[in-house]
């Protein structure tokens, strides 16, 4: 899979992610639904706690990703949500720790939302991935 990032401006590169990719040579794609800090059983962790809520999350999506053969380097697309926009974005860095060792900055869309699946979840996190 080749990887060419469509930026017309510059931007969104300093925040870690690029307006757009162009995919060229994949052959599998995955798309896991939205991850949240649950544990095994679905049970929501961490209440009130947005960083740790997010690693938790990002946890979970690359929980999925390996079951599927792939890694955040796979990410081609990413849905953010936060029901507190400004608190997950002072927690971007994590997005970054992620991502950034495999140099990939996927196009994401991050949303404020007024409440998550279930009660206590204050961040979600969904990915379309392609190897």
């Amino acid at each position: 899979m080749e990887r060419t990032a469509v930026n017309p401006w510059q931007w969104s590169v300093g925040l870690g992610y690029n307006q757009g990719e162009i995919i060229d040579g994949a052959t599998r794609q995955v798309i896991c639904s939205g991850q949240t800090a649950v544990d095994a059983n679905g049970v929501p962790q961490h209440p009130g706690d947005m960083r740790a809520q997010m690693a938790l999350a990002l946890d979970n999506l690359e929980a999925v990703l390996a079951q599927a053969g792939m890694s955040p380097a796979n990410v081609i697309r990413l849905g953010v949500y936060a029901l507190d926009v400004d608190e997950a974005l002072r927690n971007f860095d994590l997005m970054g720790m992620r991502f950034g060792p495999h140099q990939v900055a996927p196009p994401m869309t991050l949303l404020g939302v007024t409440r998550l699946a279930l009660p206590g979840l204050l961040f979600e996190i969904e990915a379309t991935a392609m190897a």
